[in-house]
């Protein structure tokens, strides 16, 4: 094997230029695939991030009238949902794949918020105790809300980094927001943990990773609730799942137990009233799915050139067979055995076809970090899309330098000689 090697190797270097538009193909094809999965293996975990964030592993539990999200800003709350209680959080949290629980009410397009002479234009959301934990989110100024403020003794609020941000975040502490004709105590500011800014191209990116709430929100304790809104709003819930993974399986289980509670699963007007997950690890497999299946025809038009490779590489050898007919029958009449001299030429196509594919690899990984800078794309270099691209030309190599290969073997010894 070794000697078969030495001599593919002498026969490359003997005609580079030859050799190097061989391999050509092959190259072109193998840097193509390499580009292609390393931007689809990169967008992929763009959209899982951009959905999923930076791991804070949240799933939103929240009530669903004929398919859409809850708005009681101008409908009446309909008959059958419960307002539960804290008891709820212990059977949630029991959920597989929960960690913790809490709940929460929420206006995502409330009207009637000021601070000062200035629309907020924000979302509010009535919160516990454990709504700042199990959300990701941390006060960065001033303090929480205590038990005393949770019990709905007092007209404190938080307002998120967004909303600090857009005012003079170092004097708004102590500020007041009217919210519904309701004055409120900005105590603190919160944001999240994790910061993560998805990665937005478009408006429709806004829209799918950012949503509505961009605009800021403002926190109320839950005891407030019926003070500046309605008492009998039913809760949403978020919930903070053991692990990535664990994110739909949390959801739905925690969607099915909540939807056991209902009384009736119709508003008087017909829709249908249900409590769903925010199902964001689904939503972004969906997208990663188009992304793929969108890219799958490149990968396919950049296999056509494979092919052309593979056929360079039988072009060639069968040259070089005819080139080294007096070679083979000379070896022949010493005393070589066909599976000699198929050995040798079989071990020189699959070396012309490592070769382009590692130079392939290596052009592959250049242009997709080209494609990164010039696209404004991520790329992810996959390594298991090395070893397969590797694999495959080896493969090119052996399957259309078999060919030449029976050929060289089957030469008649006396015809190759007097070969000229």
């Amino acid at each position: 094997m070794l000697e078969n090697i030495r001599i593919s190797i002498r026969g490359i270097l003997s005609h580079k230029l030859r050799s190097f538009l061989t391999m050509l193909g092959i190259i072109i094809g193998i840097a193509a695939i390499i580009a292609i999965v390393s931007t689809i293996q990169g967008t992929n975990e763009q959209i899982k991030n951009n959905l999923v964030g930076s791991g804070s592993n949240t799933v939103l539990v929240k009530i669903y009238q004929d398919g859409y999200e809850a708005d009681f800003s101008y409908s009446e709350v309909p008959a059958g949902i419960p307002v539960f209680g804290q008891e709820i959080i212990e059977k949630i949290e029991k959920v597989e794949g929960v960690e913790s629980a809490s709940l929460f009410r929420s206006r995502r397009w409330a009207d009637g918020v000021y601070l000062e002479n200035t629309n907020l234009s924000c979302s509010v959301y009535g919160i516990d105790g454990n709504y700042l934990e199990t959300a990701g989110l941390e006060v960065v100024k001033g303090r929480g809300f205590s038990s005393k403020d949770l019990k709905g003794t007092s007209a404190v609020c938080l307002i998120d980094s967004n909303i600090a941000d857009s005012l003079d975040g170092d004097t708004v502490i102590g500020s007041t927001i009217d919210i519904q004709g309701k004055l409120f105590t900005v105590a603190g500011v919160v944001r999240e943990k994790s910061q993560f800014e998805p990665v937005i191209n478009s408006i429709s990116d806004y829209y799918t990773y950012v949503g509505y709430d961009s605009n800021g929100v403002v926190y109320i304790p839950n005891g407030m609730w019926q003070v500046a809104f309605r008492y009998d709003e039913p809760y949403n819930v978020v919930l903070r799942a053991a692990s990535t993974d664990d994110m739909t399986a949390a959801g739905k289980g925690t969607a099915d137990l909540l939807n056991s509670y209902l009384t009736t699963a119709e508003t008087s007007s017909g829709g249908k009233i249900e409590y769903k997950s925010e199902d964001l690890v689904e939503q972004a497999s969906q997208l990663q799915q188009l992304s793929q299946s969108t890219n799958a025809m490149l990968i396919g038009i950049a296999s056509i050139s494979l092919l052309v490779g593979g056929i360079g590489v039988m072009n060639i050898m069968l040259v070089s067979v005819t080139e080294r007919t007096r070679e083979i029958g000379l070896k022949k009449a010493l005393g070589a055995r066909k599976r000699t001299i198929l050995g040798q030429f079989l071990t020189e196509a699959a070396l012309l076809s490592v070769l382009g594919g590692i130079i392939g690899v290596a052009a592959g990984i250049v242009l997709s970090q080209v494609i990164a800078r010039v696209a404004q794309v991520p790329v992810a270099i996959s390594t298991p899309a090395i070893l397969i691209a590797v694999g495959f030309s080896i493969a090119v190599g052996i399957i259309f330098g078999l060919a030449p290969s029976v050929k060289a073997s089957n030469l008649n010894p006396i015809d190759a000689l007097r070969y000229e």
